[in-house]
C-alpha cells in the first residue's frame, strides 16, 4: 500500500529527531498550516503565519490586547513625560531567556541598537529612525531593571507601533539569538515556548519553557497571563486544502485555521470537531475611485452603497464566520461605539431614487476581483447582484492576484471587491485609505477634511478626544461615500474535541498557551 503523506510526516519526524523527542499527538498540539514560515528572525522577514509561530517565543516590552489596545509585557510599568517625548519603562524583575539569562536593560539597549542597524533589515525600521520625520533620539539604561527612550518629537502611537506584529513586536532577544558575526542564529526569546526545531517544507517545533515567568492573570491578546500546558506544540506543512481536512479528521492534527461554520458542515459535521471563531480586525470592503468620470458622481456612490445588503454579504461571503460592519474602524475594537454602527441602509427604492438623480445611464462600470481569496470573489458576485436590482451595470473583471494588487497600488480601477488586514488601532485603518491621491495612488478618500481629522488623531494621545476623531470620521465617509464597508471576516479554526482552552481572537494568529489536549 502507498504511504500516506500523513505517515511519511510521521516517519520523518522519528527519523529526524532523537529518540527522547519524539512525541506523539497525546502530548503535542499540532496545528495544520497551508504555508511554510519564511523566518525565525523577528520583523526582518515575515508573514501572518511567521507572526503566528514566532509570538509564541518571543515577547517585547508592550504589547496588544485583546480589544487593540497596548498593555505592557516585558515592562512591569511605562511612565511618559508629560510632553510625551520621553518614555520609562521598568522591566520585570526575574524574567529569564531561553538560555536562563536574566532579562536586564542590557538586553533592551541591545536589541533596540539591532533593530535600528540598517544591517539587520528590520522592516520597521524607517517608522523609528527618522526617515519618516519621527526619530527614537536615545535609548538609556539608568538601572539594571529601567530603559529611557528619548523621542526627537511626541508620537502618540509610539507604544501602537512598537507593538506591531510586522514589527516582531519589537522583541527583547538576548544576544545568544545571533552568531559572533552578528548573522541571525534563532530566537532566544522570554516567551512562554522555545524554539525546537525548523524541518523546512515539513515542521516548525517548539518545547514548553519550563523557567518562563508568566505576567500572571488572565491572558489578553498578547499580554496578560500565559501558560505553556503542552510539551510541546508544532506547524506542520500541508499545503493541500483536502489533505489539511483529512489530517484533522484522522486526528494528526488538532488545530485547523481557516475552517468556517458552512465549510465544517461542507465536511459533513464530523463528530468530534468543531468550529471556534471570532470576529477579526480585517475588513472587507468595496472600493471606489472617486476620479473616474462615472464614480466621481457621490449620487451614484450613494446608490451603490444603498443596493447592498451587508448582512447577507458578510453571511455568505466570510462563510458564516464574519460580522457586519458599516466602519472602518472593526467590531472587536475598543472605539467601535454606538457612532459605528450607523450604515448605509438597504433600501432599493432608494437605490433606484438616486441612479436616476445621479444621471447615470446604465454604462458598464468594472469591479476587478480574483480567484485566490474566496471571500473577495464571493462578495464581488454578491454585489454584482444585487447593484443590478437597483439598475447598476457591474461588469466583474477576474484577475490574478498580484496583477489586482497592482491595479489597487496605481488606483487604476472603477470599483474593487477588496479586503485590508488587521490592525490592531483605527488610526492605522482609516490610515490606509486617506491621503492625497496625487503622491500616493493607492489611497481611496482624498477628502481635505478627512485628511485633517487623521492628521488631528495621528497628533492626539487622549481616548476620548480620538474617540471624538474617529466618530467624525464615520459619519463624513458615509456623506462622501468612497468606500463600503462589508464585514469583519471572523478568526476561524477547526479543533478537534481534546483541544481545550483555544481562544480565536481578532488578530487572526493562533495563541497555543493556555491550550490543553484533554486526554482519552
Amino acid at each position: 500500500m502507498r504511504r500516506s503523506i500523513f505517515a511519511c510526516v510521521a516517519w520523518l519526524f522519528a527519523l529526524h529527531a532523537p529518540a527522547d523527542e519524539v512525541h506523539t499527538s497525546a502530548d503535542a498540539i499540532n496545528v495544520g498550516t497551508n504555508a511554510e514560515i519564511r523566518s525565525t528572525n523577528p520583523g526582518v522577514n515575515r508573514d501572518t503565519n511567521t507572526d503566528a509561530v514566532l509570538m509564541h517565543m518571543v515577547e517585547g516590552l508592550v504589547a496588544y490586547r485583546e480589544d487593540g489596545t497596548v498593555g505592557p509585557m516585558l515592562a512591569e510599568k511605562i511612565d511618559v513625560s508629560s510632553d510625551l517625548r520621553t518614555y520609562t519603562f521598568t522591566l520585570r524583575s526575574n524574567v529569564r531567556f531561553h538560555n536562563g539569562a536574566l532579562l536586564t536593560s542590557s538586553d533592551v539597549i541591545w536589541s533596540w541598537k539591532r533593530y535600528l542597524d540598517p544591517k539587520t533589515q528590520w522592516l520597521c525600521r524607517s517608522e523609528f529612525d527618522g526617515a519618516k520625520g519621527f526619530k527614537i533620539e536615545s535609548v538609556e539604561a539608568p538601572g539594571p531593571l529601567t530603559v529611557v527612550f528619548r523621542l526627537n518629537r511626541p508620537r502618540p502611537l509610539f507604544l501602537s507601533e512598537m507593538a506591531a506584529f510586522q514589527c516582531g513586536a519589537s522583541a527583547i532577544l538576548h544576544r545568544d539569538s545571533v552568531y559572533p558575526d552578528g548573522s541571525w542564529r534563532a530566537p532566544v526569546g522570554t516567551g512562554p515556548y522555545r524554539f525546537s526545531r525548523w524541518i523546512r517544507g515539513q515542521v516548525v517545533e517548539l518545547r514548553a519553557f519550563k523557567n518562563y515567568s508568566s505576567r500572571g492573570g488572565p491572558s489578553d491578546g498578547y499580554t496578560g497571563g500565559k501558560v505553556a500546558y503542552a510539551p510541546l506544540v508544532r506547524w506542520i506543512l500541508i499545503k493541500d486544502e483536502g489533505a489539511r481536512r483529512a489530517a484533522l479528521l484522522k486526528g494528526q492534527v488538532d488545530v485547523l485555521p481557516g475552517v468556517t461554520p458552512d465549510q465544517l458542515v461542507e465536511m459533513g459535521s464530523p463528530r468530534g470537531i468543531r468550529v471556534s471563531n471570532a470576529p477579526s480586525m480585517a475588513v472587507n470592503v468595496l472600493l471606489m475611485q472617486t476620479r473616474d468620470p462615472v464614480l466621481a458622481n457621490p449620487l451614484l456612490r450613494q446608490a451603490l452603497a444603498h443596493s447592498l445588503d451587508t448582512q447577507a454579504i458578510a453571511r455568505y461571503a466570510s462563510g458564516e464566520a464574519g460580522v457586519a460592519n458599516a466602519s472602518m474602524v472593526p467590531v472587536p475594537s475598543a472605539f467601535h461605539t454606538d457612532a459605528h454602527k450607523q450604515g448605509y441602509a438597504f433600501d432599493l427604492a432608494l437605490a433606484r431614487k438616486l441612479v436616476a438623480r445621479s444621471g447615470y445611464k446604465g454604462e458598464p462600470i468594472s469591479m476587478l476581483t480574483n480567484r485566490r481569496y474566496p471571500d473577495m470573489y464571493d462578495q464581488a458576485i454578491l454585489i454584482q447582484g444585487m447593484a443590478k436590482k437597483a439598475g447598476i451595470n457591474i461588469q466583474l473583471e477576474v484577475l490574478e492576484w498580484a496583477t489586482q494588487l497592482d491595479r489597487f497600488q496605481t488606483g487604476k480601477y472603477q470599483l474593487m471587491s477588496f479586503a485590508y488586514s488587521s490592525r490592531p488601532d483605527p488610526f492605522l485603518s482609516y490610515e490606509g485609505i486617506i491621503g492625497d491621491k496625487n503622491r500616493s495612488k493607492r489611497k481611496v478618500w482624498d477628502d481635505p477634511k478627512a485628511i485633517d481629522l487623521l492628521g488631528r488623531v495621528a497628533a492626539s494621545a487622549d481616548a476620548g478626544q480620538r474617540q471624538d476623531l474617529f466618530n467624525q470620521l464615520h459619519r463624513l465617509m458615509l456623506a462622501d461615500t468612497p468606500v463600503v464597508v462589508l464585514f469583519n471576516p471572523g478568526d476561524s479554526y477547526a479543533l478537534r474535541a481534546s483541544v481545550q482552552g483555544f481562544v480565536p481572537w481578532s488578530q487572526n494568529r493562533e495563541r497555543l498557551w493556555g491550550v490543553r489536549l484533554k486526554t482519552p
